[in-house]
């Protein structure tokens, strides 16, 4: 007999539970799935530009002390996403209640984001007077059906993660997600309690302070590129998740005045070969057509639906 019961997500507690929730959806789906991936919630709640302050209403649902049901937002928070357990569809119609009633923003503002299979979910949000209006599509390799094999170019090479300047880091992520325009890297200064503090801006960060390096990430599995005078001028960021064989590439980025060069995929191609050595199938990539023109082979779907 199910005991199902309810809680509210608490970050620093419940972080594993959410992991191994949805590394078990994963494995008891399937990759094709489409389901959220485990490093998709952790790698948001630890960097800085998710909006930390609404996290205590994802809720999370258990049958006795096995997590089976998670409803979650991202960025923006009005994007609200679920992860269910195959033999819990009657929790769909208490999810979606749940999500419209608690979650951020008003009817025009919020969208449920669901995956293909997740059909009880969609039947219940129908039910509500939500509709599909748009879909997602990002692309993502199986390894075994398809290769990547870009050379590093000439005139660059690898860093060693554990040998990596943090500062140097920061820059090229600084650069490589376009925030230029909002100043150069070197004009960057911590907020000073005593002057102008800004205790939202402060807030933002203190996910990311207290849980950095996020606990399940795999830094070691990271590439960065440097120039001929090391400058580090392409970062691609890896989440190895064993249990699901799968690569999880998340960021990249490459400094503007190097992109066209051929670096993404090269640093791609280093992950396919190192990560295929390790037992990975999959590796996730974006919806860019750039994936698709390197040799990404599969499409994944999400389905967004607003009243």
């Amino acid at each position: 007999m199910k005991q199902i019961t309810t809680k509210q997500f608490q970050v620093l507690s419940d972080n594993d539970i959410v992991w191994n929730l949805l590394t078990k959806n994963c494995t008891e789906k399937g990759i094709e799935a489409n389901e959220v991936e485990a490093p998709f919630f952790e790698y948001a709640i630890t960097s800085s530009w998710l909006d930390k302050r609404y996290l205590y209403l994802n809720r999370l649902w258990f049958d006795g002390n096995e997590a089976v049901g998670f409803v979650f937002y991202e960025n923006p928070c009005t994007d609200i996403y679920f992860c269910l357990r195959n033999g819990y569809e009657e929790l769909a119609d208490e999810m979606i209640a749940y999500a419209e009633e608690h979650m951020r923003g008003n009817d025009a503002e919020r969208t449920l984001l669901f995956n293909p299979q997740q059909k009880a979910l969609m039947e219940a949000a129908a039910k509500r007077g939500y509709r599909q209006c748009f879909v997602n599509e990002d692309w993502v390799i199986d390894f075994g059906k398809a290769k990547l094999d870009y050379p590093l170019p000439e005139g660059f090479h690898l860093v060693a993660p554990k040998q990596a300047d943090p500062v140097k880091l920061a820059i090229c992520m600084w650069k490589g997600f376009d925030h230029e325009d909002k100043g150069p890297f070197a004009n960057w200064e911590a907020e000073d309690p005593g002057t102008d503090w800004n205790p939202q801006k402060a807030w933002q960060g203190v996910i990311s302070d207290i849980m950095a390096p996020p606990p399940h990430a795999t830094y070691e599995h990271n590439v960065i590129i440097a120039d001929e005078k090391d400058e580090y001028v392409c970062f691609s960021g890896m989440w190895w998740v064993k249990e699901n064989k799968l690569a999880y590439m998340e960021p990249l980025c490459t400094v503007p005045e190097y992109r066209n060069r051929g670096l993404a995929a090269a640093a791609l191609s280093v992950h396919y070969r190192r990560m295929k050595e390790l037992g990975a199938e999959c590796m996730t990539g974006g919806g860019n057509d750039f994936y698709r023109k390197i040799g990404y082979n599969r499409k994944t779907q999400s389905f967004g639906w607003k009243k």
